[in-house]
């Protein structure tokens, strides 16, 4: 599988509800991430983020309705999960984690060789990590060790890439390096979804958001029609928004704009805002 399989049709969600622990945390959400889009995913804890990320590479069965890949194969997903949630005791270096990223693409039957290697050398440099790769990842810091997981994913050349909170508990200098990947593979026509739960940066980086709430609702679009201070107040996020005079959009004939149609909660939001 190589980058120059990217697919030119969404991903597509039609009336999902997703459930964990017996309780839906995503419920009827419809909408779809276009091919080479950048969309962050907000929503404050337990609203279904890191749920949906799985379910999009298919780890996490729908509730109810569908989530149409059209025909791309699992493996052309890359998801890299939430830092916290990863072992860092096993006895492995740099270099052998972000090997590993040709896993999906080679089979677990074909052996990492050279060649691979070597790209995983060079994926390290990209990343800042030049001359650390045979240091054992239980050696890292936090920042150290995303850019390591960054890495990996470079390897993994998806065309579709899923980020699960990938700047938490690192430094602002890491965030910086780690966004300029991101803007990297959107140029390049990856489609990328990042959870995140900083709203400065999410509006200044990413055209579209998927906000989240607490009652399985979800708003999805451009990301000044979704981050409103009436949806953000919705979704009961604790974060600095503007005025509601200020954040609210006006269409060009002067009454607020309708946020799109189809998903759920979303016109109930914008009549909020009004």
């Amino acid at each position: 599988m190589t980058f120059a399989s990217i697919p030119g049709a969404p991903i597509r969600l039609e009336h999902v509800t997703l459930r964990r622990g017996g309780r839906d945390v995503v419920r009827d959400l419809t909408g779809s991430f276009a091919p080479g889009s950048l969309t962050a995913v907000a929503g404050p804890n337990g609203s279904g983020k890191s749920t949906l990320l799985h379910a999009l590479c298919g780890l996490l069965p729908v509730a109810s309705g569908r989530i149409e890949r059209q025909g791309l194969d699992a493996r052309a997903i890359a998801l890299l999960p939430q830092e916290g949630r990863l072992d860092r005791s096993f006895p492995i270096s740099c270099r052998d984690v972000v090997a590993l990223g040709w896993t999906a693409r080679l089979g677990l039957f074909r052996r990492i060789g050279r060649e691979q290697y070597a790209a995983a050398d060079q994926a390290l440099v990209s990343v800042g990590l030049d001359g650390l790769g045979h240091r054992p990842i239980g050696a890292l810091s936090a920042g150290q060790f995303q850019r390591v997981l960054f890495a990996r994913t470079i390897v993994r050349d998806a065309p579709v890439i899923l980020l699960d909170e990938p700047f938490s508990a690192i430094d602002t200098a890491t965030e910086a390096d780690l966004m300029a990947i991101v803007r990297l593979w959107h140029r390049q026509g990856r489609t990328v979804v990042v959870v995140l739960h900083d709203l400065d940066l999410i509006r200044a980086e990413f055209p579209e958001t998927l906000l989240l709430d607490s009652d399985a609702q979800g708003w999805w679009g451009p990301t000044e029609d979704v981050l409103t201070a009436a949806a953000v107040r919705q979704a009961r996020l604790r974060a600095c928004v503007p005025p509601l005079a200020a954040a609210t959009v006006r269409s060009e004939a002067g009454s607020p704009a309708r946020f799109p149609s189809g998903v759920s909660g979303l016109d109930a939001a914008a009549e909020e805002a009004a």
